[in-house]
């Protein structure tokens, strides 16, 4: 899954993109075939903002924005949406998968 970061009208840091990247990977963990998710962020009015394009194969996009004190917290919030969405009924999620137990004799 394509992961894509960037930044309106602010500055990021190496650790805040990672943490984008890593938040796409757990996202991207949640649903059946994710295709790829845009992460952006930007300062509307001085407030810190953050927004997720989450795309699943065969569904519509799904997109949620979070803001705060700053872009860590504002991201949080994003997330926190993002998989209030993916926990609908509509969504197709990953399946957990089952541990193959071999009997022994």
């Amino acid at each position: 899954m394509q992961i894509t970061v960037s930044a309106r009208h602010c500055e990021l840091t190496d650790e805040l993109r990672q943490r984008a990247e890593a938040i796409g990977e757990r996202l991207a963990g949640l649903a059946a075939r994710p295709m790829d998710a845009i992460v952006l962020f930007d300062v509307e009015a001085g407030v810190p903002t953050a927004e997720i394009h989450f795309r699943v194969a065969g569904e519509e996009l799904i997109v949620a924005a979070g803001d705060g004190p700053d872009h860590r917290s504002a991201l949080d919030r994003a997330e926190e949406k993002i998989r209030r969405q993916l926990d609908k009924p509509g969504i197709r999620r990953r399946k957990p998968r089952k541990s193959k137990e071999v009997d022994q004799v």
